[in-house]
Parts: structure tokens; C-alpha cells; sequence
């Protein structure tokens, strides 16, 4: 399902007036990075972070023109992508075709009995096994995860 399994989505997306959506989820952190930086001659520089353990996740999705996401504590598990949808199915009318990786979160059993009680108005459909660039959500991770996370 590259190029023309997406080509196929698509078209299939359109003739059912459906709102594609891809979804991914990260893990966010404010652990210092290996940086440059000066000091006077001499004097070895220091930097302060204020880095602690507390884990933060996030999930999000892309639409056209959109993008959806949540922050949450702790890692990402089915209960919070049935809440993401729940909160994508406000914020998008109509139908929506979603998008994302074969994570098991995404295949769990609450999951696909959410989806099945949407009726039709949620479908899902899975990349390809490793192939993190054919989703454009991994590049917006990529983005944030190389700019510095403000704390």
C-alpha cells in the first residue's frame, strides 16, 4: 500500500465524502540535547535545565489544512486514542477515514468497538509495516522534537 494503496484511499475517501485524517502518537521530553555553547576562556560553562522524569505523550492528526492534537501524562494507551477520536468526530463533520500505523493500541479490542459503533462514520485503515514517510504526522513530530519544547 504505497503510493497507490494511498492513491486507492484516497479515491475511495472522496466518493464517500470522507475527511482524510492520519494519526500518530509520540512521547515528548525536555532531556537536554548535546548543544554548543561559550564561555569565558577558562571557565567551564553550565547549563541549567529543569528536566525531570514525568513522561508526556501526545497524539495527534492531520487533516488538510488542520491539525488535531491532545497532550497527555503519561504514555498513550486505547483509552486515550477512543478520547482523541471521540474529540476528532466533534471537530470534523462528517465522515472521517483515519489513517495511521499498525501500533497495537490501534488494533486493541476497545478500539475497533469503538469504531464498529460509530455506525460507519469512523473507518480506519493501516500503513504499511515501517514506513514512518508515509505519514506526514511523523514530520511534524520530527519539527517539534528538534525545536527546543518550552517548559
Amino acid at each position: 500500500m504505497e503510493a497507490r494503496g494511498l492513491a486507492r484511499l484516497k479515491k475511495k475517501a472522496d466518493q464517500q465524502g470522507r475527511t482524510i485524517v492520519f494519526v500518530d502518537e509520540s512521547g515528548l521530553s525536555t532531556r537536554p540535547t548535546r548543544v554548543r555553547t561559550w564561555a569565558p576562556r577558562g571557565q567551564t560553562p553550565l547549563l541549567h535545565e529543569t528536566f525531570n522524569w514525568k513522561s508526556l505523550s501526545i497524539i495527534g492528526g492531520l487533516a488538510l489544512w488542520r491539525f488535531y492534537f491532545q497532550i497527555q501524562a503519561g504514555s498513550i494507551k486505547s483509552p486515550q486514542v477512543v478520547e482523541f477520536l471521540r474529540h476528532l468526530q466533534r471537530h470534523v463533520r462528517g465522515k472521517i477515514l483515519v489513517i495511521w500505523d499498525g501500533a497495537p493500541i490501534h488494533r486493541s479490542l476497545l478500539v475497533r468497538n469503538y469504531v464498529a459503533a460509530t455506525r460507519g462514520r469512523l473507518m480506519v485503515a493501516r500503513l504499511p509495516a515501517y514506513a514512518p514517510e508515509l505519514n506526514p504526522v511523523e514530520y511534524m513530530w520530527g519539527i517539534s522534537k528538534r525545536m527546543r519544547l518550552r517548559t
